[in-house]
């Protein structure tokens, strides 16, 4: 097939077909029909994939020509994160290259949010999202761009901080997917929003974005899509799954309370520490006798802190819980058992009651079955089926879930993140690749970005027409 440029690929598919059929050896109408509608269904069906097939290779021309200042751009925002609420300097960022890419754009939105948009004519509205915040973690890449931040956590201490769930690689790509878009508006109709959120990692940033009016001030998304990247899918490949993909995700602070006392005369005391003990164990049975097998639920006691000499039993003791989930209804189970064996526990010592308290919830992330459907089938047109693959399923959490809570049907996908050399050192190792989170993880760069504007810029084209 011989190339076209994108200029007569998008407006005018009745010249596609012509290549087609004089590639296929079939005789052209010297007058064009009025609509693909009065072609014969196979005919139609070649010129869509035709279509994207070339598109697909258009956006790896153009990606390749731009990657140079892309891995620039993507460098300098992974050797200058910033935590969670504390994204100015990002958000400045984001916001100059989607102005310069021909957007209007809105900063300040939920703290510091960005939102961009841009009008071409009538149709659809998608909103691509990326996430901005960083990780307090020490980098250990070792790489010539690494971060060497420092900022003051919520508690005020001081900690290192890192890009080490590839927010740095979700804005780069969010960047070169609308600076294609805005370059080439024949392809698609409608209107593109796109927003840097602030605070994923603390899962406020979507829901501050959503009450300072997300879906007033700005267009109503008709769909929503993100990409995430995976740590274990090889660069160059994707992963989609309809229904549940990312968990309920809640925080539980429980002070179980005491009397304290000499650690000589345990008699005259009410043991916190002896409470937590039982309490740790009291929890797992939640999981192994009151959910339902078939069903996914976690809760995990990440902190416990009590206590200050060999010789004293103190008068509290602190316990931080990680809970996980599914659905709506396994998510309420787990929460009021945990409470009700927190108290039980207490009441069982004759103890004070505990203070219980749930913080940073943040829903399941659930993909809306026929938009997932729809792009899965774009994605395997323009990689190829064999890089697009089921992702599993995660405990992890996201609040983009709360985008599908506001009504809005959402997609996030999966975006491989590492070589598949660097892979297979790792597997001839006997060892796991970095995961996300850690202060080693590190994507390879230029295949990962090609792969996520490459997929996010088909989605565009595939959700933006009339």
């Amino acid at each position: 097939m011989s190339r076209l440029s994108i200029h007569t690929l998008c407006p005018a598919p009745i010249r596609l077909a012509g290549v087609i059929a004089l590639a296929a050896g079939l005789t052209v109408p010297t007058s064009p029909p009025e609509s693909m509608a009065e072609q014969p269904t196979d005919a139609a069906g070649q010129v869509a994939a035709a279509k994207e097939v070339d598109l697909a290779e258009h956006v790896r021309e153009w990606t390749a020509t731009e990657m140079p200042g892309l891995v620039t751009l993507y460098r300098h925002l992974h050797a200058h994160p910033e935590l969670s609420l504390q994204e100015k300097e990002t958000a400045t960022r984001i916001a100059a290259e989607l102005r310069a890419a021909g957007c209007t754009v809105t900063t300040g939105v939920g703290g510091h949010g960005v939102v961009a948009v841009l009008h071409n004519g009538d149709g659809p509205t998608l909103m691509l999202r990326a996430d901005m915040d960083a990780l307090p973690v020490v980098e250990q890449t070792g790489l010539d761009y690494s971060s060497f931040v420092k900022a003051r956590d919520p508690a005020g201490k001081e900690v290192g901080v890192m890009h080490a769930c590839g927010h740095d690689v979700h804005m780069t790509v969010l960047i070169g997917a609308v600076r294609y878009l805005a370059g080439h508006r024949d392809c698609w109709r409608g209107t593109l929003m796109a927003i840097g959120q602030p605070a994923e990692e603390r899962t406020m940033g979507a829901h501050a974005m959503l009450e300072d009016g997300l879906f007033d001030r700005f267009p109503r998304p008709t769909y929503a899509v993100a990409l995430h990247v995976d740590a274990a899918l090889a660069a160059g490949r994707v992963g989609v799954r309809p229904g549940y993909t990312l968990a309920n995700s809640d925080s539980i602070d429980i002070t179980i309370k005491g009397v304290g006392g000499h650690g000589a005369y345990p008699h005259t005391t009410v043991d916190p520490i002896v409470q937590a003990a039982e309490l740790v164990i009291a929890l797992q049975t939640i999981v192994s006798r009151e959910v339902k097998p078939t069903e996914p639920a976690v809760i995990t006691v990440g902190s416990i802190h009590g206590g200050t000499k060999h010789n004293i039993i103190g008068d509290s003791c602190h316990l931080q819980l990680t809970v996980r989930s599914y659905s709506d209804e396994v998510r309420t189970l787990l929460l009021a058992a945990i409470e009700r064996k927190a108290r039980s526990v207490a009441a069982a010592h004759r103890a004070p009651e505990p203070e219980i308290v749930v913080a940073e919830g943040t829903p399941a992330v659930f993909n809306d079955r026929q938009l997932a459907t729809r792009i899965e089938k774009a994605f395997r047109r323009a990689l190829g089926e064999e890089r697009v693959t089921e992702a599993e399923q995660s405990m992890g959490g996201e609040d983009f879930s709360l985008f599908g809570k506001a009504g809005v049907p959402i997609l996030m996908y999966r975006l491989g993140a590492v070589d598949e050399p660097r892979l297979a050192r790792y597997e001839s190792l006997g060892r796991p690749p970095p995961s996300l989170h850690s202060a080693t993880f590190h994507p390879d760069a230029e295949p990962t970005l090609g792969t996520g504007i490459l997929t996010m810029v088909t989605a565009a084209v595939e959700l933006l027409q009339p």
